[in-house]
């Protein structure tokens, strides 16, 4: 960061006591810096430094947002008191910014932009409004079994490579076409990799003109990692307070932001909570959470992607989480073993949204009987396991059967992976869902092999399959 204009009135002035990490202590001789404002420090006072904590009457405590080396004790650090400002309005569009928002796109900076501070408080009670309305994605598994909510928060849960990106750009990819607001995307710890990797096939599909993009890398500080999403919801409050529009927030991974501020609080020397997390961590998690709101202006739909550590969801951080969220995704490594993609698991996954009341009569019966279906196949799993499915009843097995359909039904080929499966993607009406499963629950293709169900869109996708195999088959011939 370049601290040429941040930093030009030094109204506080101090040198560094302590490195320790990425913590580093500064006393001052008079003023303290105030708590959030920035400090930069090093020869050419490119280590940029944030309050976050007053020690005693002299000395604050920081943590480093770029890397420390090239820093010690006895070096000055000096700051206006300003904290991190970023820059919002539609300029931002098509753009990709870092904690500072500065561009990291390799294009001009956009000029004349205002900025705001990244630690702003959460719109009062009496601003908000909820919104009893369902966000449809287009995909399958999603909208009939845990619909979203327009204005809501919603988690995408599951362990290392299980498909949560996977699911974070395809959403993105549909919404974009059909949304009417403002997509951002949020990276917290993300691969550079993936980071390009998105940038560009956005732009290949034409959506990045109405996307901002912010990152916080994988190889960056911890305080980076910590602050990120505060930019960007920042840049996210602005669409939605001064331009009244809404904003599909999509922030990947959610996780990292807590083990971000995990490795910040044992640097900080605090005492450590359950599993090693910091005890501030529901705190912390609120403080970005209680900001992802609808206002009367318009609305912040936020999806979220969650790491679940060794797929335990009693893990403390999937906890916290679970308590912010309107509907919860839960991927599964067993059915991703099993070539079911996306790899949702229907009996763990919940929304609020699912009532009657609110999806409608239709929607709701259908949903409860195919979980019920699944729920059944589960339980005959182990007797199917030892002794065959020969050996249940006749009904039983009509479940299994309908329950097997049911789920390489709910698979879909993603526009965002057609370069893997050579499949076409698909997004799906949710009347098509609901319809397809009442057909499939009616024994309507009980006469048909299940592969016949196998990544399509809707039951229509099945007659075109049907009519593939059969000219393969006479080819054969």
């Amino acid at each position: 960061m370049n601290p040429s204009n941040s930093a030009s009135d030094n109204a506080y002035s101090g040198y560094i006591t302590s490195v320790r990490g990425t913590v580093v202590d500064v006393a001052f001789n008079d003023n303290l810096a105030p708590v959030y404002s920035l400090l930069y420090a090093g020869e050419n006072q490119d280590a940029v430094l944030e309050v976050i904590d007053h020690i005693n009457e002299q000395t604050a405590r920081c943590i480093a947002l770029t890397p420390t080396a090239g820093i010690g004790r006895g070096d000055l650090a000096q700051g206006s008191g300003a904290p991190i400002e970023v820059p919002v309005g539609k300029e931002n569009l098509g753009r990709m910014f870092n904690v500072f928002g500065e561009t990291i796109d390799k294009k001009t900076d956009p000029v004349g932009l205002e900025k705001r501070s990244i630690h702003q408080r959460p719109i009062p009670l009496s601003d908000r409004v909820t919104h009893e309305e369902i966000f449809l994605t287009g995909i399958k598994a999603i909208d009939l079994l845990a619909p979203l909510e327009r204005g809501g928060k919603a988690g995408l849960f599951g362990g290392a490579g299980v498909g949560k990106t996977v699911v974070i750009t395809e959403l993105i990819n549909n919404m974009v076409g059909k949304h009417h607001g403002v997509s951002i995307f949020c990276g917290i710890g993300e691969r550079c990799r993936e980071g390009e990797e998105l940038y560009r096939e956005m732009d290949e599909a034409g959506v990045l003109k109405n996307t901002v993009m912010v990152f916080g890398q994988m190889n960056e500080s911890p305080g980076v990692r910590f602050r990120v999403g505060r930019s960007a919801l920042t840049m996210a409050e602005h669409f939605r307070d001064d331009q009244g529009k809404d904003v599909l927030l999509l922030i990947d991974n959610i996780f990292r932001f807590l083990q971000a501020g995990m490795e910040l609080s044992g640097l900080m020397g605090r005492l450590p909570s359950r599993l090693g997390y910091q005890p501030t961590m529901a705190t912390e998690l609120a403080d970005l959470e209680e900001r992802i709101a609808s206002s009367k202006k318009a609305a912040i739909t936020s999806i979220q992607a969650v790491y679940v550590p060794a797929d335990d969801l009693t893990d403390p951080a999937a906890v916290h989480t679970f308590s912010h969220l309107s509907a919860s995704i839960v991927l599964s490594r067993k059915l991703a073993s099993e070539g079911i993609y996306p790899a949702i698991d229907p009996l763990q996954s919940r929304s609020m949204m699912l009532s009657a009341r609110i999806v409608g009569q239709k929607h709701y019966n259908a949903a409860r009987e195919v979980k019920r279906t699944l729920a059944t196949y589960d339980e005959l799993k182990d007797i199917i396991a030892m002794l065959g499915i020969e050996e249940l009843s006749r009904e039983d097995r009509k479940t299994v059967y309908r329950a097997r359909r049911l789920e390489r039904f709910l698979t879909q080929p993603f526009f965002t992976t057609q370069h893997f499966t050579g499949l076409e993607g698909r997004m799906v009406d949710l009347k098509d869902t609901i319809d397809g499963c009442e057909r499939i629950l009616n024994d309507e293709f009980s006469n048909l092999p299940e592969s016949t169900l196998y990544m399509i869109g809707s039951i229509d996708d099945m007659k075109i399959s049907l009519l593939d195999q059969g000219r393969n088959g006479d080819e054969s011939k």
